[in-house]
């Protein structure tokens, strides 16, 4: 089974952008879908997007709007989320999590519950303040 290691969070201004990385190692993502979630304090866990290894149209929240995009490369058998015009309501801390069943799913990006996925990183912190 991979482990999945974040990186990328920090404190941006509102408008501004990062981008995440969810690197795997112990493994590789071949087979896995691998999505994004965020969860702000006292609030529950939430899907952001997601994307299958193996190909295929990513799934993204209704708040995305454009702004966010995940995308996956192969060699580095890393995954990203580039975020954009990123505003207050986005601080939280982005977890990645990776799931095989969820990839081999005939609707695979309808699965977008956090207890669909068995493999999560730690964790990173995104902060959107002036």
């Amino acid at each position: 089974q991979v482990q999945l290691v974040e990186s990328g969070g920090g404190l941006v201004q509102p408008g501004g952008s990062l981008r995440l990385s969810c690197a795997a190692s112990g493994g590789t993502f071949s087979g896995y879908a691998v999505a994004w979630f965020r969860q702000d304090s006292g609030k529950e866990r939430e899907f952001v997007a997601a994307i299958r290894w193996s190909g295929g149209s990513p799934s993204y929240a209704q708040f995305v709007s454009g702004r966010f995009t995940i995308s996956r490369d192969n060699a580095k058998n890393t995954v990203y989320l580039q975020m954009n015009s990123l505003n207050p309501e986005d601080t939280a801390v982005y977890y990645c999590a990776a799931d095989r069943q969820v990839a081999r799913a005939v609707a695979w990006y309808r699965h977008q519950n956090d207890l669909e996925y068995d493999v999560w990183g730690r964790g990173t912190q995104v902060t959107v303040s002036s």
